[in-house]
């Protein structure tokens, strides 16, 4: 069967997260999106290990559910955590996931933590001064069924190939535990094939996830796995043997919708792609601070491969405008509107969940359940045929079906 999993997500105990996201509504905003398997969140933090401890039950190795059986949603141990530290004279700054097989090994991974008086009660995602190599060192002394997998891997402030803070190679971050890494993450800016123009990647499966902070933003991005059931191990072993039969594909934002995709400074309300950077020497022309280089030009500063070269290695990806931006747009107004829950209501109805809607309901079924103009919003979406302003300097992009109308199949930049 295909699972679809979404492993990188935020508690109520993360800063500026919902008070909604809580391991029952977790669940069940899982089963209206389409997910199977998602992760815990946040496991270091006291308050929400106890719940993790208290709500679930191992059903299988690494595999938990819901202990009053209320969902089909299975879980896995997850979180987001942050390094920052100084290496070769540069402050780096890098997010990592880590996920584990078991409560047993998250409890000597607490305990780790713990003797290094590393504060996890202040936030859901902690902050340490750890090397990420120190901290792969002890993920794999507490669980060898553990994985580490960088975040975002591209945005400029917090990741392994970060433009402000990051590395040119998981080498030169991870050093010679490099090849413990079997998965980066490849963030909202960035997709398959912009990372396939790093041939170094070739034999690492590129991630995509959520990093939601409320339970609507669940699934925005996600992966596809052929499992005959939810099960830990088995993405495990997908993962570490590179099965990519197994991997189907991955469910991605257009990268373009992404808040780190261009290059700009958000103060000015200026953004630009990386060759009129270049042209500006990275600086704003309205103001002559530096700008905030993105995803595109990082990409393009380490490439060894033209975009063109790079189609040829990409791995299988079908991209989303999330449900309800869909419905904002064709109905002019905001998503968190009563008109778009209304309609969103409606369509995830008789039990048809988001990704089901957005991708693989028949355009005659589409037709029955809402309106001409949804539905042509969804069909241009799955040929990619969007109109998007690109996010930048932590702007997310702005997207719309109308002005593609008429228009041969292309993304297209406002």
């Amino acid at each position: 069967m295909h699972v679809i999993t979404d492993f990188h997500l935020h508690s109520k105990w993360s800063r500026a997260c919902s008070q909604q996201l809580t391991l029952p509504h977790i669940a069940k905003a899982c089963e209206r999106k389409g997910i199977q398997f998602v992760g815990t969140s946040d496991f270091t933090h006291p308050a929400w290990y106890a719940d993790i401890q208290n709500q679930l039950v191992e059903i299988s190795p690494g595999t938990f559910s819901l202990k009053d059986g209320s969902s089909s949603t299975r879980f896995l141990l997850s979180t987001e955590v942050s390094c920052i530290y100084k290496r070769d004279g540069k402050v780096r700054r890098v997010h990592h996931l880590i996920l584990l097989s078991s409560l047993e090994a998250l409890a000597r991974f607490i305990k780790e933590l713990d003797a290094r008086k590393i504060n996890i009660k202040s936030d859901g995602r902690p902050i340490m001064g750890l090397d990420s190599q120190e901290l792969l060192k002890i993920m794999l002394a507490v669980d060898d069924h553990g994985m580490l997998i960088p975040a975002h891997a591209w945005t400029p402030w917090f990741a392994v190939f970060g433009s402000q803070s990051g590395f040119d190679s998981l080498e030169a971050c991870f050093g010679e535990l490099a090849s413990n890494i079997f998965a980066i993450e490849t963030g909202l800016s960035s997709d398959p094939s912009m990372n396939a123009r790093l041939s170094a990647l070739d034999n690492i499966f590129l991630v995509s996830n959520s990093d939601a902070h409320s339970l609507d933003k669940l699934g925005r991005e996600a992966n596809v796995f052929e499992m005959p059931e939810p099960s830990y191990l088995e993405l495990e072993r997908i993962l570490k043997h590179h099965d990519r039969k197994a991997f189907v594909e991955t469910i991605e934002f257009f990268p373009e919708e992404g808040k780190y995709h261009a290059d700009g400074h958000r103060a000015c309300d200026f953004w630009c792609m990386p060759s009129q950077s270049k042209r500006l020497h990275n600086l704003c022309p309205k103001c002559g601070k530096p700008l905030t280089i993105g995803v595109l030009h990082r990409v393009d500063a380490i490439a060894d491969r033209d975009e063109e070269a790079a189609r040829a290695y990409a791995a299988p990806f079908r991209s989303i405008v999330p449900l309800a931006e869909v419905i904002a747009d064709t109905l002019g107004v905001k998503p968190p509107s009563k008109k778009v829950q209304i309609e969103l209501d409606r369509l995830l109805e008789d039990g048809r969940n988001e990704f089901r809607v957005l991708l693989d309901l028949p355009e005659s079924e589409l037709t029955r359940i809402t309106s001409p103009e949804i539905v042509e919003a969804i069909l241009h979406m799955r040929r990619g045929e969007v109109a998007i302003r690109p996010g930048y300097d932590g702007e997310f992009g702005k997207i719309s079906f109308h002005s593609v109308k008429q228009q041969p199949k292309q993304t297209k930049m406002f």
